[in-house]
């Protein structure tokens, strides 16, 4: 189990995953949750603070306390997606972030659907430091992949769990969805929801997916690609229907992917080079190590062990 959870990965696949994390924080302050800044002007009695804020008796949020918050987080995390004092910025990230979360969700209503990132977020300084491209392995930097992928499959198996404990069998067989989409269906819901006794196939459905979510590490790796696909697509179809996003969950999700294929800045070189090949360099002239790179870049999709079976990688 030890050597499955540090698993090692190509370096190239942390400072890929970290940059996309720490940007989404980012765009996460501006987009999706700038509505925290807002909670200033709620009356401090309507404050609650979540277990953690108890126990470090954190002060009620003030405007003055929220915007040294937000414009801290947004600059740290711009310059923690650059890979620069992964340790430094990545904790001060991480702490700013779960004060965020804790004076959001201090109101009434907690969104499961920041567990893996706020995971993520407490791992990724433990994974030191990791250059784009660089196809060396680190066992460190695996192991914080795996917790994060471990906190990505919690959120769904516990979701299950909490369905059930709350609401019993009468979920599976209630209106649930029915009224998800009374509430903020769209016309593709509306659609689906004339189809007889599909929502309750849906409701069963949903559940027996959360359920068997874990599975996913004991698949071989394109079987488990293709099984975090079919997450990905029922987020999709989510959004789709029920207006409902999982944005922090997908985030924290491409944990499993082999994201240290996607170089954005390696193709934009390239595109740029096509355009102006009097000006390529010769072979002789690319920098010692690139082609290492290049051939790394071209690897298998994804050379994490699953639980069972024999380990990849050195």
């Amino acid at each position: 189990m030890t050597r499955w959870l540090t698993e090692a990965v190509p370096r190239g696949r942390v400072a890929a995953f970290r940059t996309l994390i720490y940007l989404f924080v980012a765009g996460d302050l501006v987009i999706f949750t700038p509505w925290v800044r807002t909670r200033v002007s709620v009356p401090g009695d309507l404050y609650r603070p979540l277990l953690i804020g108890r126990l470090f008796s954190l002060p009620t949020p003030t405007e003055t306390l929220v915007t040294v918050i937000f414009w801290a987080l947004l600059l740290l995390a711009l310059l923690a997606a650059t890979g620069r004092a992964p340790r430094l910025l990545g904790w001060a990230v991480c702490a700013l972030y779960l004060e965020w979360m804790i004076i959001a969700m201090s109101y009434g209503k907690v969104d499961h659907d920041r567990f893996g990132l706020l995971i993520a977020l407490a791992v990724l300084p433990t994974a030191g430091r990791a250059r784009h491209g660089d196809t060396t392995r680190t066992e460190a930097g695996g192991w914080a992949l795996r917790v994060t992928q471990i906190a990505v499959i919690c959120t769904y198996f516990l979701a299950a769990f909490a369905k059930l404990r709350f609401g019993g069998l009468d979920w599976l067989t209630g209106s649930v969805l029915a009224r998800a989409i009374i509430r903020r269906g769209t016309d593709l819901a509306d659609l689906i929801a004339q189809v007889p006794h599909l929502l309750i196939v849906a409701q069963f459905g949903i559940v027996a997916f959360e359920l068997l979510s874990p599975v996913v590490f004991f698949l071989p790796p394109r079987w488990r690609l293709a099984m975090v696909g079919f997450f990905y697509s029922f987020h999709a179809v989510t959004i789709a229907t029920i207006t409902i996003s999982f944005a922090p969950h997908l985030a924290a999700m491409t944990s499993f992917l082999p994201l240290e294929r996607v170089r954005p800045l390696v193709w934009a070189r390239r595109l740029v080079r096509r355009d102006t090949p009097d000006d390529a360099p010769p072979a002789d002239a690319v920098p010692h190590g690139q082609g290492l790179v290049d051939v790394g870049a071209e690897r298998a999709l994804d050379d994490q062990a699953p639980v069972v079976g024999r380990p990849v990688g050195p």
